[in-house]
């Protein structure tokens, strides 16, 4: 009988913590007991897993120690950085989905398609990147083994989801409790706060979490990160400069046959990605695939990918999935 292991989902309640459940399920991760752990006021409800009303615990200090073996994080940055530390003390692996670890140099960030090699049995954190950075970082791999790459530029159209379930609210209530200016028939040139240098904590992210994964601490990388009125999947232009020439077919067919990462590029049929077309899908879509000629060896993409489904649930577990498939837990 193959392997099962005791796991854990804290925030299990949220937005990305309820598709967790979903992924789990349908992945058919080999689970022996599932816990689920969420704030003191959500103690007590019940979540469907399998058919099974599994009782939600209240995070304590206490909570994340044997017989759990694997502790899925999606509570927000400040309940990783208290409670992972407690969780590693007691030989629990935590996978993080919030910003706490991803700049930690101790710390792997991890899109396993892309860096999964860098994983070991010695890992007691790992953080799962950005949901932008993630759908991006599928492409740019490819092109970088391919081509290799000498600069990026991102311009991000995402959707309000990746707030969370207040971002959902003021869409549908068309309220600004989550977002500083009503998202209805605006688009927000704003994600996070803004930093001493004009950028947004969120353009940041991307723009560092992008040279850790790749290993290319001096890729020149810019970003404008915009929020739309869209309630789910992030749509994002990418525009690369690579280092060697290529042709159109040559670049198609490298980001095809990528792992992770599916082809929508037929403009005589005016087919390229749409976000109801990644909407619970683990794929990246690619499309609008063209020569920039402003630049040498430029090229122009557009990108969309489920933000909470391959931009955060999804990697999360694929990286478990990555460390039981190699026995590294």
């Amino acid at each position: 009988m193959s392997k099962t292991y005791n796991v854990a989902v804290c925030g299990a309640t949220g937005v990305v913590g309820r598709k967790m459940l979903q992924v789990l399920e349908e992945h058919d991760f080999p689970i022996n007991q599932l816990t689920l752990f969420a704030s003191k006021r959500s103690a007590g409800k019940k979540l469907d897993y399998k058919g099974e009303q599994l009782t939600i615990q209240e995070l304590t200090e206490e909570s994340l120690k044997p017989p759990i073996e694997i502790a899925l994080f999606s509570a927000g940055g400040d309940t990783s950085k208290h409670f992972a530390p407690l969780a590693v003390a007691n030989g629990v692996v935590v996978i993080d989905n919030s910003s706490a670890w991803r700049m930690d140099k101790e710390v792997p960030l991890v899109v396993p398609e892309v860096n999964g090699t860098v994983l070991t049995s010695d890992e007691k954190i790992i953080a799962n990147p950005n949901c932008s950075t993630i759908q991006s970082v599928l492409l740019l791999a490819a092109l970088q083994e391919a081509f290799g790459l000498k600069r990026v530029v991102y311009n991000t159209y995402q959707a309000v989801s990746g707030a969370g379930q207040a971002g959902l609210d003021d869409l549908a209530n068309h309220t600004t409790n989550k977002f500083p200016y009503s998202i209805n028939d605006n688009v927000l040139p704003q994600i996070d706060v803004f930093l001493e240098n004009g950028y947004t904590k969120e353009e940041e992210k991307m723009i560092n979490e992008t040279r850790k994964i790749l290993a290319l601490p001096d890729l020149r990388v810019t970003a404008t990160a915009v929020r739309v009125p869209v309630a789910n999947g992030h749509g994002i232009s990418i525009n690369a400069e690579l280092e060697q020439d290529f042709d159109i077919s040559n670049v198609k067919e490298v980001l095809a046959n990528y792992p992770g990462i599916t082809l929508v590029d037929d403009p005589a049929h005016d087919r390229y990605p749409l976000q109801t077309d990644a909407n619970d899908t683990d794929d990246v879509l690619v499309g609008r695939i063209r020569r920039d000629d402003s630049v040498p060896n430029g090229v122009n993409l557009w990108v969309v990918a489920d933000n909470i489904r391959k931009g955060a649930a999804s990697n999360t577990i694929q990286i478990a999935e990555d460390m039981v498939r190699r026995e590294l837990i």
